[in-house]
């Protein structure tokens, strides 16, 4: 196993844990073996990734850097209440989502349980190793966010700033641990593994998204930053940390007169944390016998969102046996973890996009300007996202279990595809076409009524063309999921070249009613034929 520099640092302080009753030796092994496993793991942010070589989690701390690069946004001026507030709550958003996403296997790790409790080891260093742990994962990813802002502002505040920066990073690091813990023991005291394991997933997911698009907001806020503003207390400023810590900086570095809420604010970021470490302590042992949930299924079927695919079957079903497999695709659609972690956040970005590209219209047209425009085209950019969403469709973690397709007495294999395909327009990409579309009715009026119908049967066309590219008479959800899947990305990229140029052609036809009529009238043709046949 390799050798880390912590635990080289550990070697150093091995008397003082000793004292501390903690099996020093042991301990240092369980660390290694840890942080062994941690370079074989695949951050979220590369969950998409061809190239698995190498230590994945130092690659993912050089993205993180590059994301860094947002908070000198933040260092320069000197208002530092509103600036600092700010840039702590990028930092704790990046950190917190992180740490549930790539590291809640750590807080949440059974495996001590079932193993190391039943050997010669005490509780006290199998903790130890796990706080450790922890801790050196956040100080890496911590230091890789923060550290280009922090050398930049030494530069610009001095030292006082650098060294007050590094103390509250501390601080912030312990409360964000301990929100995660607090969260984590309420959802386990109250619901089962499989809705933490939920959460987690959709943090995950969340993570995804926000690395992807949160630089597209960070380049437009250039011209909208503005730190030249007064702070009003307000009572709601007291629960949230940014304002705390910010509140720090107003305190120390800005000249006075200092209010009692400033005051306030700045002593809530320390004593905070410090009674939530001491809570966190005692409910420790409660928190370890709830982890055994994660261990158990309750096996309930999970049906609360169903009533929307339901409600559209009787639309897009023809018969028996498509409810059957459609019914089945949605449950698979829902629960897969490994689809949801790779397709939601391109559906999250197919809702996203439209308007991130529209807000470059906005700075430089007028309300009036912008409904009467043809903006509305980059509705398109909602459907990029759909040859790789169909491609995923491909595969799953139960892949084995295709012989039930196989076994079963449909009359056609075919309807299992087309069943698939409608199950995922109704489940992922129909809520997106109608928020998307009644955004931009709203923006652009009832006049581009024509366009959207237009939209949605091209979408129904991208999504049969798609499938015949990918599947070729396989199965949906037949393949294991692949590492590297290079020849499938060139198809996307071609696929989404095509559409390019489809929604060109569109755009060039809607200035003629006549044209853009048989253009409908075509595309109705074409989707009777690819779906039918």
């Amino acid at each position: 196993m390799n050798e880390f520099m912590l635990l080289k640092v550990l070697d150093k302080l091995q008397p003082l844990f000793t004292k501390m009753d903690i099996d020093y030796p042991v301990m240092r092994q369980i660390l290694q073996l840890k942080l062994t496993m941690d370079t074989r793991r695949v951050p979220t942010i590369f969950n998409d990734s061809n190239n698995k070589s190498g230590n994945q989690f130092l690659k993912s701390l050089a993205v993180y850097a590059l994301m860094g690069l947002m908070l000198l946004l933040f260092i320069f001026g000197d208002n530092y209440l509103m600036q600092m507030s700010i840039y702590y709550a990028v930092v704790m958003f990046i950190l917190m989502t992180s740490v549930i996403s790539d590291f809640s296997s750590v807080l949440l790790d059974v495996r001590d349980k079932m193993i190391l409790h039943t050997k010669p080891v005490n509780e006290r260093t199998i903790n130890c190793a796990k706080v450790l742990h922890i801790t050196f994962y956040l100080v890496q990813l911590t230091i890789a966010f923060t550290a280009i802002s922090l050398v930049v502002g030494l530069v610009q505040h001095g030292i006082v700033f650098f060294l007050l920066s590094l103390l509250i990073l501390v601080f912030v690091n312990l409360l964000i641990l301990i929100m995660v813990a607090f969260s984590y023991i309420f959802i386990l005291r109250y619901f089962d593994g499989e809705k933490l394991k939920d959460i987690i997933n959709y943090m995950q997911i969340l993570l995804s998204v926000s690395m992807i698009v949160g630089y597209q907001l960070v380049i437009r806020s250039y011209n909208h930053v503005e730190f030249s503003t007064t702070f009003s207390f307000e009572w709601w400023q007291l629960f949230l940390p940014p304002f705390w810590y910010g509140a720090i900086y107003q305190l120390v570095l800005a000249d006075g007169p200092f209010s009692s809420q400033i005051i306030l604010l700045a002593s809530l970021g320390v004593i905070v944390p410090i009674i939530a470490l001491l809570i966190y302590i005692q409910l420790i042992p409660t928190f370890e016998r709830n982890l055994e949930k994660l261990m158990s299924n309750n096996g309930q079927n999970k049906r609360a969102s169903y009533w929307w695919s339901r409600l559209w079957e009787k639309v897009v079903i023809w018969n028996h046996e498509e409810k059957v497999v459609y019914r089945f695709a949605v449950s698979m659609l829902k629960n897969e973890r490994d689809f949801k972690l790779k397709v939601y956040p391109l559906v999250a970005m197919s809702f996203v996009f439209p308007f991130i590209f529209l807000l470059n219209s906005v700075s430089f047209q007028t309300e009036g300007e912008l409904g009467a425009s043809n903006n509305y085209f980059w509705f398109y950019f909602s459907l990029l996202s759909i040859p790789t969403s169909v491609l995923m469709l491909k595969f799953s973690e139960n892949h084995r279990a295709v012989w039930i397709f196989r076994a079963s007495p449909m009359t056609n294999k075919k309807i299992v595809e087309r069943s698939v395909l409608k199950a995922y327009f109704v489940r992922l990409f129909l809520p997106v076409y109608l928020l998307v579309g009644g955004a931009f009715c709203y923006i652009f009026s009832m006049r581009i009524a024509l366009f959207l119908v237009a939209v949605l049967l091209a979408t129904l066309f991208w999504i049969k063309i798609s499938s015949i590219v990918y599947f070729q008479g396989a199965f949906p959800f037949s393949e294991e999921y692949k590492g590297s899947q290079s020849l499938e990305s060139v198809k996307a990229i071609i696929l989404m070249i095509g559409m390019g140029l489809f929604a060109l052609i569109h755009y060039l036809i809607i200035f003629s009613d006549m044209y853009h009529t048989i253009f409908i009238v075509l595309l109705i043709l074409a989707n009777i034929i690819l779906w039918r046949k």
